[in-house]
């Protein structure tokens, strides 16, 4: 039935952590992090993928197998013909239109036979409980029925969580007709304003009832929560959503720093399209916190006018730059745009990576002094955590709100001025940030002397440093890790039958 890749490592062989992603890269790379740090400390860790995704993390896998990490990466198939999706489609980033995402969400549910079945041959060691996305409600049962403790992982923030959750149960979205009509979040610590199109359910509407309501069953049935975050971040927000969640949150983050040297950095998620070697070498030729780096993310599709008008901005900054385009928004406009003059004008200070790049060791060099970011949190961690001030340019989801905390509680970053979020699986042909406000607010980020712009960075910097911290041996997450390590291990010896009826 798989191909099971397994590491065999020193540790204790009695515990088993079983990964169930989502399969999407901002919700598959985080978990995998917690995997390998639950390895690195002796547990055993499955990680539950598809083949398709196997071979996109194929150097993650093949290190951790030179470690020696216990852990094992077992793709099971998709089943993309039951639902009427085309062979390889995987994974979030390659559902071909928005119309076929619940196809997707259908597939995902389909593994929870054959992942129930896989765990059930394994003879040593049992699992000891399930790490679940909370996409994958279906895995309430699976876990139920084994009879191991389940644990909800959420990619994101408390302060979204808490956020939508103080939304959601006010009813205040009930209240106003207009779309674009500012409110207060109610119950958050700082004063924090929105608008109903910003703040959407992550699953809106009729067709993703039965989806809502599965997570919220496997919320209430899961022994905790665990979440990409730290104590020193986000305290109160921490805080407060366990006591409206009423169990356990764990906060593990930053997951992304469990990658320490260059390679582990540049080989996280998918094969980068630029050489690591050549991308190195030319952060190293620039001055410290003089390059901003632009990326959105892998989901987003920005529309070829709203290229263009980033291209035009950063040109007009003057200051250096690395530019991640998706193959997907690599069209012929943009092709002749770029091969015209902006290229030749901008190609002693610019660097244009068409794919996917190595964002965690871009992030990373001491080159990089600011992120314009669509407010994806990993993406937005990962900045927190290299001490990197950012512009927010939000698209859907999550990423609004957590452009509130970055501007408005951390004070790290400064707005693009984004005003309508994006659906996805939609392209606009609209801009919605002007190449004078990309100017603009590049400047601001990055240039010498506004008083402002240093105290950002001092917050920044500061931010990152807690970050570090936090992970190493004594640390908020590090404690959190070990504490989450001996409460499986104690449910595991008050249960009787580790693997249910």
């Amino acid at each position: 039935m798989t191909n099971q890749v397994t590491m065999n490592g020193p540790g204790d062989p009695k515990l088993h952590f079983v990964f169930v992603p989502f399969l999407a890269q901002g919700h598959m790379l985080p978990m995998i992090d917690v995997a390998q740090l639950l390895a690195k400390r002796g547990v055993l860790a499955t990680v539950i993928i598809t083949p398709f995704n196997a071979s996109r993390i194929k150097n993650t896998i093949d290190r951790a197998a030179k470690a020696g990490l216990p852990i094992r990466f077992v793709p099971l198939r998709f089943p993309c013909a039951e639902v009427g999706l085309p062979e390889g489609c995987e994974n979030v980033d390659v559902v071909p239109t928005a119309e076929l995402a619940k196809n997707f969400f259908e597939a995902t549910g389909l593994l929870g036979k054959p992942l129930e079945t896989y765990l059930r041959e394994q003879q040593q060691p049992y699992p000891s409980c399930m790490v679940s996305d909370f996409c994958n409600p279906w895995t309430r049962e699976v876990a139920s029925r084994l009879g191991v403790p389940l644990f909800t992982f959420y990619p994101m923030c408390s302060f979204f969580l808490l956020g939508m959750h103080n939304i959601l149960h006010s009813s205040i979205h009930d209240a106003i007709a207009d779309e674009t009509e500012p409110f207060v979040v109610p119950g958050l610590a700082h004063k924090i304003e929105v608008t109903k199109a910003r703040t959407p359910e992550l699953f809106p509407g009729t067709e993703w009832e039965k989806i809502r309501e599965g997570i919220k069953a496997a919320d209430r049935a899961a022994d905790g929560i665990v979440v990409n975050s730290f104590s020193e971040l986000e305290p109160w927000y921490l805080e407060r959503y366990q006591e409206v969640v009423e169990k356990k949150v764990w906060a593990l983050g930053p997951l992304s720093l469990c990658n320490k040297d260059a390679a582990d950095m540049a080989n996280r998620g998918k094969k980068a399209s630029v050489d690591k070697d050549r991308c190195l070498r030319w952060l190293d030729s620039m001055k410290p916190r003089s390059v901003v780096y632009v990326s959105f993310g892998s989901l987003t599709h920005v529309a070829p006018s709203q290229i263009i008008d980033v291209g035009a901005g950063l040109e007009a900054s003057n200051h250096p730059f690395i530019w991640v385009i998706k193959e997907i928004e690599n069209s012929p406009e943009v092709e002749r745009w770029m091969s015209g003059a902006f290229e030749r004008r901008t190609s002693a200070r610019g660097l244009i990576i068409k794919g996917w790049a190595p964002q965690l060791m871009i992030l990373s060099h001491p080159a990089v002094g600011g992120f314009i970011t669509h407010c994806g949190w990993n993406s937005s961690l990962e900045a927190i955590s290299a001490g990197v001030p950012m512009i927010t340019w939000p698209f859907f989801g999550d990423q609004f709100l957590n452009e509130r905390l970055i501007v408005d509680v951390l004070r790290t970053g400064i707005m693009a001025g984004v005003k309508d979020p994006w659906m996805w699986g939609t392209v606009s042909n609209e801009v919605s940030v002007r190449r004078d406000d990309v100017e603009k607010a590049v400047r601001s980020l990055m240039d010498v002397g506004d008083q402002e712009r240093e105290l950002r960075r001092e917050r920044a910097t500061e931010l990152g440093e807690k970050a570090r911290k936090a992970v190493e041996e004594g640390g908020s997450s590090y404690v959190n890790m070990t504490l989450l390590i001996e409460y499986v291990r104690n449910k595991l010896h008050h249960s009787c039958n580790p693997l249910g009826s």
